[in-house]
């Protein structure tokens, strides 16, 4: 039988813990509300807007410059409304008594979406409309320019997890509501006030807690280290204080646009698991290079840090691997022979398993022509896994 064709996707040790799934949120929803019922502590849905655009990501690899398209926002509002409907009811389902949702759009659908969760989670439950404000972009001259976005956030019952004194920040040296700045017999700085009889005072380390306006973390700019070419990309700031205020350490936290990988990539470095969407293939190779950057190779494989990616449909078989193998005494050298002009951003070399996922033995990332990559010694037949940055994938039998 010819594994190839029934493959489903990929296991790989490292870049969770987590699962990717290839495929549009609607469609998944119905089997993921069965699947996980009751099972997520916290959704964070950053679908599009209903621009009415098409969106893209901007590339650099090596000397090329890469433009490709990321998706496209161009829904009636009739069809965009029903879209969100079934991925909302589907979310209500996914959520324990104790999860949250947190939807962030714009002005555009924003009102028919909060009457929308209104109907689905309950007007009781709903806890914020977070105000993201931001300074970049251009002025308007027409109308006063619009700087933010709507976070509407719903709990699923009024057990619900929230913690906002995991997200405070000391008050610091600067001085507030013509408070007095005095030391005290320790000599830590402080600030008090009077009001109605009494004396409050704070200290430079005292934590301040947001409000339901975000105006302290910034747009991410051109040059930002963060930025994976994604044109509608969110900063890392936004989902660390959504994750760490609605979340606790191993709890599952899922994205069904997952977009450039923000949510996931957030969630794993605060050691909560995540389940993340998106029916863009760009989105899949974007969420597995950025888990996998500055990964090593572990040196055993005991699943606390397994990635799960499902395809969306089969990979197509290639028809050349350009990889040369040959044993050595430890192990088994390939080499990618390749081509300067290849467009590869992913390459694995493993095995498919009964479960018909691939397993690499060994990856790399933007391989280049002669990279020598060593696998262990195995009797177990060898492929390998080629991924464009469109995030096309292939396979072919070593």
């Amino acid at each position: 039988m010819n594994r190839i064709a029934g493959i489903k996707g990929e296991i790989l040790p490292t870049g969770g813990p987590g699962i990717f799934l290839g495929g549009r949120a609607e469609q998944l929803s119905e089997a993921l509300a069965s699947e996980y019922e009751g099972k997520v502590q916290l959704i964070y849905l950053d679908p599009p807007f209903g621009t009415g655009d098409t969106f893209s990501v901007k590339l650099s690899t090596g000397k090329k410059k890469l433009t490709l398209p990321a998706y496209s926002d161009k829904l009636s509002r009739e069809d965009y409304l029903a879209m969100m409907r079934s991925v909302l009811t589907a979310c209500h389902n996914m959520l324990t008594p104790e999860g949250s949702l947190y939807l962030h759009i714009d002005y555009r659908m924003s009102p028919y979406l909060r009457l929308m969760l209104d109907e689905i989670f309950g007007e009781k439950n709903f806890m914020n409309e977070i105000i993201w404000a931001y300074k970049s972009g251009g002025r308007s001259t027409k109308h006063f320019s619009r700087k933010h976005d709507v976070i509407l956030f719903y709990r699923k019952s009024k057990s619900v997890y929230f913690d906002i004194t995991a997200v405070g920040i000391p008050r610091g040296p600067q001085k507030r509501n013509n408070m007095k700045r005095t030391v005290d017999e320790l000599g830590r700085v402080c600030f008090s006030i009077r009001s109605g009889g009494k004396t409050y005072t704070y200290y430079e380390d005292t934590p301040i807690f947001p409000s339901d306006v975000w105006d302290d973390i910034e747009h991410l700019h051109q040059r930002d280290p963060e930025r994976t070419g994604f044109g509608t990309q969110k900063p890392e700031a936004l989902l660390r204080r959504i994750i760490l205020s609605s979340s606790r350490p191993g709890d599952i936290v899922c994205d069904l646009f997952s977009g450039s990988g923000t949510t996931a990539a957030v969630a794993a470095k605060l050691g909560r698991r995540f389940l993340a969407a998106d029916a863009s293939p760009i989105a899949m190779q974007l969420l597995r290079a950025r888990q996998l950057v500055g990964r090593s190779e572990p040196t055993f494989f005991d699943g606390s840090h397994q990635l799960t990616i499902r395809y969306e449909s089969a990979p197509a078989a290639a028809s050349k691997a350009n990889i040369r193998l040959s044993k050595q005494e430890v192990g088994i050298k390939a080499v990618y022979a390749g081509s300067k002009d290849a467009d590869i951003a992913y390459l694995a070399i493993g095995a498919i398993g009964e479960d018909y996922f691939f397993r690499p033995f060994t990856y790399a990332l933007l391989p280049k022509q002669g990279a020598v990559m060593t696998i262990p010694a195995t009797d177990a037949p060898l492929y390998a896994v080629f991924s464009d940055h469109a995030g096309n994938v292939s396979f072919a039998a070593l």
